[in-house]
């Protein structure tokens, strides 16, 4: 869907994007990852077609969008970090008026617009103004915006931006809703937990360069070079201890509580299964088995401080 090969973006003698290279399957929610001046929202902003690039191609479902730029705006949403809104207009009139500008007529028009409030649940707001709604309400309603064409790719830059919990939370539902409708979504965050939850890969963004990109479990291989599983006993901690240090291929088992335990290895699902199937013919009494997840954050922090780039 989205392919960007050798992206540059200069202002002067600063390079806010350097030689930045993605590939963006269909029906991915890709996270961007990064700092204040990574290039991020430079970076999006050359794939809408709203700045021009130094050098490089930007692809989006084949159409080069420095050549064609109106076959790309009927296939890009676009939702800014900031945005206006027309405070004296109603919500309804809202999208309405930019359904509008994408030639949507008549019976059409009020259908999609009443499709969409369902989508992101503000039905009961069509008669309220704009400027009346909170904060969380008002980042909806701009999500709204961006789908009035019903577009292949959503581009969205810091949507939950001020939300409230709750709202981050409806945000979320609604971006796993427009995934299954098989829309491909672009989203940079500073909330990175939420993102790692969210995502099926992200790309992490340092001084305009994706420094690494993959799914969280990914990148937590190449960051860590291992993976952990937290095992849940009862009584036999200290059999299981003694089991898991014995086994092969199991880098190190700590200790968390009186009844877990932490083993990190080198392996896939196939080795987790085989290590579960041991315990249990050892008869330990596993009661929970679960592989953890790279923290982000953590991740961020490491691969950033060595700017390694490892795509």
């Amino acid at each position: 869907m989205l392919k960007i090969e050798n992206l540059c973006k200069n202002y002067g003698r600063f390079r806010a994007v350097n030689d930045l290279n993605l590939d963006i399957p269909k029906g991915e929610i890709f996270g961007f990852v990064g700092p204040n001046g990574a290039g991020k929202t430079t970076t999006m902003r050359i794939i809408c077609g709203l700045l021009n690039a130094t050098s490089g191609k930007v692809y989006v479902d084949g159409i080069d969008v420095s050549n064609r730029p109106k076959e790309l705006k009927k296939k890009i949403g676009y939702m800014p970090d900031f945005f206006g809104v027309y405070d004296d207009l109603k919500v309804m009139e809202y999208l309405e008026f930019y359904a509008s500008i994408y030639n949507i007529k008549g019976a059409e028009r009020k259908k999609v617009c009443e499709d969409l409030l369902e989508l992101v649940d503000l039905k009961d707001k069509r008669d309220f103004y704009v400027d009346s709604l909170s904060r969380g309400m008002k980042q909806r309603l701009c999500l709204a915006r961006s789908l009035v064409h019903n577009p292949d790719l959503l581009v969205l830059d810091e949507p939950a931006s001020g939300m409230d919990p709750r709202a981050r939370i409806e945000m979320k539902e609604i971006l796993r809703t427009l995934k299954s409708m098989g829309k491909t979504i672009i989203v940079s965050s500073h909330i990175l937990p939420e993102l790692a939850e969210l995502c099926t890969a992200i790309g992490i963004i340092e001084k305009g360069r994706i420094v690494m990109s993959g799914t969280v479990e990914e990148i937590t291989r190449k960051v860590y070079h291992s993976q952990t599983v937290r095992i849940k006993v009862i009584n036999k901690l200290e059999e299981a201890i003694r089991i898991l240090q014995e086994y092969p291929d199991i880098d190190g088992v700590n200790p968390v509580s009186e009844s877990e335990v932490e083993a990190s290895f080198n392996g896939d699902e196939v080795f987790m299964n085989k290590l579960l199937v041991r315990l249990i013919q050892e008869d330990i009494p596993v009661t929970a088995f679960n592989q953890l997840e790279g923290n982000l954050e953590d991740i961020f922090m490491k691969v950033t401080a060595t700017g390694e780039v490892k795509q």
